[in-house]
């Protein structure tokens, strides 16, 4: 059996190890800073219960899910994390009961995710995949969202709809820094551990340890970044980093800001880090 409703990766980024899937869901918050193995998650559309593993990603705002039929499926995290609540089907049922009885009065589940928080990444854009939540949740609940948008628009429009808007004062430009352009690739890199601390995790029970970085130094490149800051992962806690060690170590550099600090720039996946030992 396959799903019609499947949105196929065009490419997938594989993950290196069992341990980078392991901290990619947690970045996700798809797991608990405390989990040391990938769970089975459920994917739930149009009545159906799906099961299915997380087997890659497409971006930071993209994962790859496959169905036991081997469809792999393209989602946004905070959407499948919406799908492992109890209350996610009995929403979208209520939104369905509601229709049927009212439809003046139902309530999409489209609506309701509306109000669900959405990454963003420093360039101000989120990722195009947020849509899939959105266009599924909609097909759940039949489209009304959309109806209602159409409907409005065919019903007419007001004298004062009709009546050419007065023209506003123009607001001076916006002197906007342009984003910082970050390389792709893996970068090497030394910085100094500046501190240990925690952020909330609204997904879980405890907060999630990080570590902050100072003093970034990237080879190769001339990059405008003083601070990073990376999830103080287990096999981090290997080397008992201690603040104000230097260390080196190769990894992607991201623009996500950190929860209650003011640094704008994560580590992902770092590898190969170790504490640079002073010259004999």
């Amino acid at each position: 059996m396959t799903y019609s409703f499947v949105v196929e990766p065009l490419a997938v980024q594989d993950f290196d190890s069992e341990d980078e899937r392991i901290e990619r869901c947690k970045e996700w918050n798809l797991l608990p800073g405390s989990a040391t193995r990938v769970k089975t998650y459920l994917y739930k559309r149009q009545g159906l219960t799906l099961p299915c593993e997380i087997i890659g990603f497409v971006d930071n705002q993209t994962v790859v899910v496959q169905f036991e039929n081997k469809q792999q499926h393209c989602i946004h995290p905070a959407y499948l994390k919406e799908m492992q609540t109890v209350s996610f089907g009995q929403r979208a049922q209520a939104a369905a009961d509601a229709r049927s009885e009212d439809p003046s009065e139902a309530a999409t589940e489209a609506e309701l995710l509306e109000n669900q928080p959405v990454e963003v990444d420093a360039e101000g854009a989120g990722s195009a995949d947020a849509a899939e939540g959105a266009r599924s949740a909609g097909a759940a609940g039949g489209d009304t969202a959309e109806r209602s948008v159409s409907g409005s628009a065919a019903g007419g429009m007001s004298a004062a709809e009709t009546a050419a808007p007065a023209e506003k004062p123009r607001k001076p430009a916006s002197k906007k820094k342009p984003a910082l352009q970050l390389p792709e690739d893996k970068l090497k890199v030394t910085a100094a551990v500046k501190e240990f601390t925690t952020v909330p995790n609204h997904f879980s029970d405890n907060d999630d340890e990080v570590i902050i970085y100072e003093n970034v130094v990237i080879e190769g490149h001339e990059l405008a970044i003083d601070e990073v800051w990376s999830s103080h992962s287990a096999t981090l806690k290997k080397l008992e980093l201690k603040e104000g060690d230097p260390v080196s170590f190769e990894a992607k550099i991201v623009a996500k800001k950190l929860s209650q600090h003011p640094v704008k720039y994560k580590i992902n996946n770092p590898s190969k880090m170790k504490v640079i030992q002073p010259d004999s």
